[in-house]
């Protein structure tokens, strides 16, 4: 435990980045795992719907820094491939 009080406040700050990180990151495997079932299932239909608001939540990481950029793209392209090959 930090003894000064600049250093205990930012452990802090550290910690409530931490769990907003982690929150999003579930967010973003839990939206991605139904996106990929429902693919799986033969719905197309869900999974163009549900496209938008998987794409908004990996802008959303890339915007907290959670997600390099080059990543979040490589992941949105990948899962739009993915659509585009069961269609």
């Amino acid at each position: 435990m930090p003894n000064r009080h600049c250093k205990i406040k930012a452990l802090k700050a550290s910690e409530k980045r931490h769990i907003r990180n982690l929150r999003v990151k579930r967010l973003i495997k839990k939206t991605v795992k139904a996106y990929l079932k429902a693919i799986e299932k033969k719905d197309i239909e869900t999974a163009k719907q549900m496209l938008p608001n998987l794409f908004s939540t990996i802008d959303k990481a890339h915007k907290y820094g959670i997600l390099k950029k080059n990543t979040a793209s490589r992941k949105k392209s990948r899962l739009s491939r993915k659509l585009i090959a069961a269609s």
